[in-house]
């Protein structure tokens, strides 16, 4: 067998600069740095089979990002195919923001505004904030340096797996008596049935080692973003930063964590059931509770005092399995495979279109006498203004391609895709893999919005609309089902 190698890095994307903050569709501008955000990088190495594992603290792995990282990666280590390159992100929203937010809908907004009228960004003019376009050179270059020097680093490795639980995700979408449903509805109504999925408190494990059985890093996979800290304006790695304080307090400095995010597109920190509200008023008009009950619970899940406590959480059980975890070992069979999955593009109806249109025209007329349209007329309007672009996006194309890769490290399997995808199919992905362990990162390599179940299709809101992803749950079918066949085709000895 060839000879386990593996190498780690890790690079601070933070800036010397305050910096625009990503999700939301209001500007936050950072205040301070909370705690510090990183990409990660682990190297692997067994033979020909080469890849190297990246997790980044942002929202989402845009494709020109990804597309600069391998462009520049390739002059620095032409040895490393670009296919090795797999890029993910845990989905912080109190990171940078390094693109340019709601180009299209902006776009399109400005098609139905009465003449003399355009669309105004309320973004802060002041040449000590990082523009996204700095925002992204920065997070190219570290994010490249950490790939460099993970794979001129790796060594002789040993590996061993584990499995945890903490309660950390939850489902946050509510059901309703007449069949729909809302992310972050409010359940403390006479019309509330069922929250719509699961959750999984699972946190699948994986430890690395020098050829001496010293502990090197721990790959961490949570099925749940790292969000708790989405409305603040500061910079945070949110609860991944606590993390890997709490583990590197107990277990050594110098120890590596790769955080990745499973299948979590609707979940969320939050108990929807014992609802405990943020410590300050939010924007977000996703999120109303009229009928605030006060709640013996967890603590905030908007606020610091929650994000310690979920990443406290984790720690906690990365620490305790790494002291009772199996022997480690350096015969580990290793093989990626990668491809590209072409999926059907979610497609808009010709009456869902129409009404798309007059909604957005009647607003517009009702709102004819503003001086300014900004991002709160963009709110107001956004989901219809989805259902535009995609109809006429679907008059050209037919179908969404997806970068899928599959890797085994012994007896885990870890596969990828670049959605928010709903937990219930990472469960029928888990569920029927031949691996002792499965770890599934999504959000990664590009980005290609929610992967809703047709239940969710069926109820509606935000992470369910037609713009909220480029693909739907036939999409979804298909991407369970190769995802299985190419993990049981590496574990078919």
């Amino acid at each position: 067998m060839s000879t386990f190698r593996i190498g780690w890095a890790e690079e601070s994307i933070v800036p010397a600069k305050k910096a625009q903050l990503p999700g939301q569709l209001y500007e936050r501008i950072s205040e301070y740095v909370e705690s510090d955000i990183t990409v990660t990088a682990m190297a692997i190495e067994a033979g020909e089979e080469k890849a190297i594992l990246i997790s980044a603290d942002l929202v989402h792995i845009g494709a020109e990002l990804f597309r600069k990282v391998r462009e520049r990666l390739a002059k620095i280590c032409p040895d490393l195919p670009s296919s090795a390159l797999i890029m993910g992100a845990t989905h912080t929203h109190t990171s940078l923001q390094y693109y340019e937010n709601g180009v299209a809908s902006i776009n399109m907004l400005n098609e139905f505004l009465p003449e003399g009228k355009k669309y105004t960004p309320i973004v802060t003019a002041d040449p000590d904030t990082l523009t996204p376009a700095e925002a992204l050179e920065l997070i190219v270059e570290k994010t490249v340096t950490a790939a460099a020097k993970a794979w001129t680093g790796r060594e002789e490795a040993m590996m061993t797996h584990a499995f945890g639980r903490a309660a950390v995700g939850f489902c946050r979408r509510a059901v309703y008596d007449d069949g729909s449903a809302e992310m972050w509805g409010d359940t403390n109504s006479a019309n509330f049935v069922s929250l719509e999925g699961g959750n999984d408190s699972g946190v699948e494990l994986v430890y690395t080692y020098d050829r001496n059985k010293k502990l090197t890093g721990a790959i961490v996979n949570v099925a749940c973003p790292s969000q708790i800290l989405e409305h603040k304006s500061f910079i945070s790695s949110d609860y991944w930063g606590k993390v890997k304080e709490a583990v590197r307090a107990a277990l050594g400095p110098e120890i590596y964590i790769l955080a990745l995010c499973g299948a979590a597109g609707d979940q969320c920190p939050r108990d929807l059931i014992r609802w405990v509200h943020s410590e300050e008023p939010l924007k977000d008009p996703h999120i109303s509770r009229p009928n605030l009950i006060e709640r013996t619970a967890d603590p905030s899940m908007f606020d610091l005092s929650g994000c310690r406590l979920a990443g406290r959480r984790i720690a906690n059980e990365v620490i305790a399995l790494a002291e009772t975890a199996g022997e480690p070992c350096a015969d580990i069979p290793f093989v990626h495979r990668s491809f590209t999955l072409d999926l059907p593009l979610r497609k808009a109806t010709k009456e869902e279109y129409r009404h798309a249109v007059r909604e957005i025209e009647y607003y517009v007329a009702k709102n004819k006498d503003k001086d300014v349209f900004d991002f709160s007329d963009r709110a107001a309007v956004f989901v219809h203004l989805g259902v535009v672009i995609r109809y006429r996006l679907q008059q050209r194309v037919e179908t969404v391609p997806a970068e899928i890769h599959v890797l085994r490290l012994g007896d885990v399997a870890l596969a990828t895709n670049p959605f928010e995808l709903f937990l219930d199919y990472g469960n029928r992905i888990r569920a029927r893999s031949k691996a002792k362990q499965t770890l599934l990162m999504q959000l990664s390599c590009g980005s290609c919005g929610y992967l809703p179940t047709e239940k969710a299709e069926r109820g509606g809101h935000y992470s369910a609309y037609i713009s909220s992803g480029k693909v739907g749950h036939e999409g979804g079918d298909l991407l369970v089902r190769k995802t299985i066949t190419e993990i049981n085709q590496l574990f078919a000895d």
